[in-house]
């Protein structure tokens, strides 16, 4: 059975073929687990999760949802890695662009997390999903002391 998840970052990965990306099913199911009520899919799409263009074997599947960004990657034998991040977190985003493919970068409270080998074409449209929820939901942040209205 195909998750939306799944369906969708198959769908990313089939408007944007030149995106290097492994695995997607796998790591979906990992997202799958770690979704909370009433959380909803916004926008999913696929990259290698480091700052290395030759490192081709980190593929992760990202997605945004109603509540935060998260990633996940489903190790080989055993276990996975997951990251969440909450729109509180979340500071700033950077694109770089090159020849063939590019990376994202999401400066967060606590780390930058580099997203890489994204065809070109795909850059604006990952910027703009997660730019625009980001900015909306930072709305609802008070300046001092992070406390929601």
């Amino acid at each position: 059975m195909e998750t939306d998840i799944y369906k969708q970052a198959k769908l990313f990965k089939k408007r944007y073929p030149l995106t290097i990306a492994w695995r997607i099913k796998e790591h979906s199911k990992v997202i799958e687990k770690h979704l909370n009520p009433g959380e909803k899919i916004l926008y999913v799409f696929v990259a290698q999760k480091n700052n290395n263009p030759l490192d081709i074997i980190t593929s992760y599947v990202c997605v945004l949802t109603n509540r935060r960004l998260i990633f996940a990657q489903k190790r080989l034998l055993f276990g996975y890695f997951f990251v969440s991040i909450t729109p509180d977190l979340f500071n700033d985003l950077k694109v770089n662009m090159g020849l063939v493919w590019g990376k994202i970068s999401i400066d967060t409270a606590k780390e930058v997390v580099f997203l890489s080998n994204i065809q070109k074409e795909a850059l604006s449209e990952i910027e703009t999903n997660i730019t625009e929820y980001m900015m909306e939901e930072k709305k609802k942040y008070a300046n001092f002391g992070g406390t929601i209205h």
